[in-house]
């Protein structure tokens, strides 16, 4: 303190204003430094930062900040929480690094959503590069391993299960010993030297600092970027009456077949046309070619090490076609060439024929390249901060492709996909698309920390450990590519919700920004005023801002579950086992219940699946109707789940076969989501909170399930005809005969959970208390009340909770009556009616 204050008292004599400023940004960095390798004797020194406490960070500021800076290396590590994970970079921006790094560690945030960690990004410099090129790998990589290294002098280590601090370092914040790195550009290669600095320091994460390494997934061998990215061709293809997989499609792109993400992406489909493409090389254009023999060829330069656009054979490249250096003066496109790309006559640059490329009409754009190549009409190249593309790069509204596959980062700016979902194009964001490929790094870290237990323990060697993840290898991709599944389902039924829901999403983000989980501006949301006019227009949301939203919900969501005890609840050890693949929890159940990141990877899954099936705006909605928080709208969420098979019914729906129309899925799933969301509810006002999941369920589920199959014989009058009137329509569209029946009945289904108490406390069956509460519901002709409060509107939050209450309000009444009719008139309802003639009289007089 004392030495604090000699510092204030020099700063206070300082005579100018800037300089003052820029000394006590110094003093500010001290306050806010709490680790730092400076007494450990290293070339390079590393300080540990608290960004909370520098205000003069630009947004957004990170949880955690390592600065590295030596005499041949300098780097950062930002990281968004204590559990984050993210790639390391081998920057090329000695200036602004930094700037580089925050980018790319906030689209991480994103993408992490699907998965534990959080986002992280790290990046480094090589200070003093050598004039031999040849050398310059050898200097990187020992960089690369300083830069490393002083990650972890800053990183608290795992012993005998206890927490143990580095070396002659002081700390001044809690426990951090979850550090993982990944591969980026320039150190795709880098894992194993990685895990030997890890190695070399006895981190307790082992061979699982670094994912992709020799003993884990090779994403490039599972394909499993461009595969996750090709889900979200599917959904979009989907929308066109396309399938992604069966039916011709035309392409463009941006890379090679030598790289991961496009070279799998473009061997997915033998029916891919791909008309053009261009990587820093080569443009390379194939007018009309032959699917099966293009490939063909395709996959030959994707096994051929090393290889590029000319080594395409240029006998199967149609009339026309060919392949271009880029460094040529200028191009002469024949006609047809021409016309594959809608390019203008005349000689073109080989950028003007990538933006022509660019711009091309055809069925998909596909990015597996590096750089941004896509903005916004109000953006300047100078806002998108890719300056090696400025000359080549084109505005959302010019694209003329149908759909967008962002296998690559990056690729657009955010304002970019904005504008081309605006004018009718398929887009989501490479957060989404993309998010595969750290989603299975995930999965091998959380495998391997499982695992290295029992290989520690003795009940496994190393080699069978590493038999093992070979032998899941397909499995783990089957439950990554789920995720994309899911999320995109959810973003495509998102955006039928748009304009219905607008009002309740505009609030949502309000909310979002109030609590301080959001910054609209710098997402690139739109205003309130910007919504409206959308609205007026007929728009609400576009696919891009719901995938920037699902990502903060679901960020959000498991923040504050994880403040509460809900993930410790016995329930969700089905959770907790859905993440792990097949074999491991036949085997090693044991040890997947003493997993480290138990309580993360229970509320990973709950959150994932709770928003991809219930809606982005869920818990918003459900906060808003009954003042319940987030936990205690999970748990009820959970146990409806439970009760009514949310889960087996929304994937019924979703094996559904492409023949039955797309607008008839929606239905099915949009009716689903209702369902579960009213039993929620009901769970909400009912079961005061926090109440026990496992109670509700075995009380309800016989009852629910009873109900599911029977209701509809149960329902009389308007409501029966209503009910055959949806079935049949479903089975007209080509819904199976079972799930037609099944569905008619979801739209009633909350009711089950009074007429289940009602049955329990008459001593009878739900499905007997259902006739006499449907016969009470047609017998006073109530349809009419029915259908009257789910028209009202609810474009406010008062609005929502007046609807909700007569709803409730109406439910109550009628199950107060049914339980009255079982009592006094042996569950007749003209009895009943007959012997409270004058009352019911009086009660229809009023309508």
């Amino acid at each position: 303190a004392a030495v604090r204050d000699e510092l204030v008292a020099a700063l206070d004599a300082i005579p100018g204003l800037d300089e003052d400023r820029i000394c006590r940004a110094f003093l500010t960095l001290l306050d806010a430094t709490v680790r730092t390798n400076a007494w450990r004797g290293r070339p390079a020194i590393a300080f540990k930062f608290d960004p909370k406490l520098i205000p003069e960070l630009p947004r957004p500021r990170p949880a955690h900040e390592i600065w590295v800076c030596g005499p041949d290396v300098e780097g950062v590590h930002l990281r968004g929480g204590p559990i984050a994970r993210g790639g390391l970079r081998w920057s090329d921006r000695r200036e602004d690094f930094r700037t580089e790094v925050l980018g790319l560690m906030k689209a991480q945030m994103t993408k992490n959503a699907v998965i534990v960690p959080v986002g992280a990004k790290g990046g480094f410099v090589v200070k003093n590069p050598p004039e031999d090129r040849n050398l310059l790998r050898d200097v990187g990589v020992t960089c690369y391993r300083a830069f490393v290294g002083c990650l972890l002098d800053l990183t608290d280590n795992i012993v005998d299960g206890d927490v143990v601090h580095p070396l002659d370092t002081v700390v001044h914040d809690g426990d951090d010993p979850y550090l993982v790195v990944a591969a980026d550009k320039g150190t795709a290669t880098f894992s194993d030297i990685a895990n030997e600095v890890s190695a070399q320091y006895g981190f307790w994460l082992g061979d699982a600092f670094a994912s992709g390494g020799s003993d884990g997934y090779d994403h490039k061998a599972m394909g499993i970027t461009a595969r996750g990215a090709w889900e979200s061709v599917r959904r979009h293809a989907s929308v066109l009456g396309k399938d992604a997989d069966r039916d011709p499609l035309t392409v463009v792109g941006i890379g090679d077949m030598s790289g991961d993400v496009f070279g799998n992406g473009m061997l997915i489909s033998p029916h891919i046309r791909l008309v053009a493409a261009f990587d820093h090389r080569h443009v390379f254009i194939d007018p009309d070619p032959v699917p099966s023999d293009a490939h063909a060829e395709r996959r030959r330069l994707f096994e051929l090490p090393r290889s590029s656009w000319a080594d395409y054979d240029a006998r199967l490249i149609s009339e026309g076609g060919g392949v271009y250096g880029r460094e040529l003066k200028a191009i002469e496109l024949p006609e047809n060439a021409r016309r594959a790309l809608g390019a203008p006559e005349g000689s073109l640059t080989p950028n003007e024929v990538i933006s022509a490329i660019l711009r091309a009409p055809v069925d998909l754009l596909w990015n597996g390249g590096v750089g941004t190549y896509v903005k916004a009409t109000i953006e300047s190249n100078g806002d998108v901060g890719d300056r090696a593309n400025d000359s080549l790069r084109v505005n959302g509204a010019e694209l003329r492709a149908r759909m967008v596959g962002e296998g690559g980062n990056l690729g657009f700016t955010q304002l970019g996909r904005v504008e081309y979902d605006l004018r009718g194009g398929l887009i989501y964001t490479d957060a989404i698309d993309n998010s595969a490929g750290v989603d299975c790094s995930d999965h091998e870290v959380n495998l391997k920390i499982l695992l290295d237990r029992l290989v520690a323990d003795g009940e496994m060697t190393l080699k069978q450990r590493n038999e093992l993840l070979d032998e899941m290898t397909e499995e783990v991709a089957s439950l990554v590519l789920d995720d994309n599944r899911s999320q995109t389902l959810a973003l495509m039924i998102a955006r039928q919700q748009s304009l219905p829901m607008v009002n309740v999403h505009a609030r949502y983000i309000d909310v979002l920004e109030g609590e301080g989980w959001l910054d609209r501006a710098l997402e690139f949301l739109p205003t309130d005023k910007q919504i409206a006019e959308r609205q007026s227009a007929g728009n609400g949301l576009c696919a891009p801002e719901f995938a920037v939203l699902i990502a903060y919900t679901k960020n959000a969501n498991i923040a504050e579950i994880m403040k509460s005890d809900l993930p410790d609840d016995p329930v969700l050890e089905a959770d907790l086992f859905r993440y792990f693949p097949t074999p491991l929890g036949e085997r090693y159940g044991d040890a997947i219940r003493r997993h480290r990141l138990r309580r993360e990877i229970i509320t990973t899954q709950l959150v994932n699946q709770m928003v991809n099936l219930s809606g982005i705006s869920y818990d918003h909605r459900m906060t808003e109707e009954t003042g319940s928080g987030v936990a205690e709208v999970a748990r009820a969420w959970a146990a409806a789940r439970d009760i009514t098979d949310f889960g087996g019914l929304w994937d019924e729906i979703e094996s559904l076969d492409e023949r039955v129309p797309l607008s008839t899925r929606l239905d099915l799933f949009l009716d689903c989501r209702r369902m579960n969301e009213r039993a929620s509810l009901w769970l909400l006002r009912h079961r005061h909170p926090p109440f026990e999941i496992a109670p509700a369920v075995e009380y309800f589920k016989a009852g629910m399930t009873e109900l599911a199959r029977g209701l509809g014989g149960c329902t009389v009058g308007r409501m029966a005809d209503m009910l055959r009137s949806k079935e049949a329509s479903r089975l007209a569209a080509g819904v199976p005969e079972a799930l037609a029946e099944r569905s008619g009945v979801w739209p009633l289904l909350h009711t089950g959970f009074d007429l289940v108490e009602i049955a329990t406390q008459n001593d009878t069956s739900a499905l007997e208390a259902a006739g006499v509460y449907w016969g009470l519901h047609a017998k006073l002709d109530l349809v009419w009340l029915w259908d009257g409060v789910g028209a009202l509107p609810r474009s406010d939050r008062w609005e929502s909770q007046a609807r909700s209450s007569l709803r409730d309000d109406l439910l109550s009444t009628l199950a107060e009556l049914t339980g009255i009719v079982l009592h006094s008139a042996g569950g007749s309802v003209d009895r009943w009616m007959g012997d409270n003639r004058r009352s019911v009289a009086r009660v229809q007089g009023m309508y």
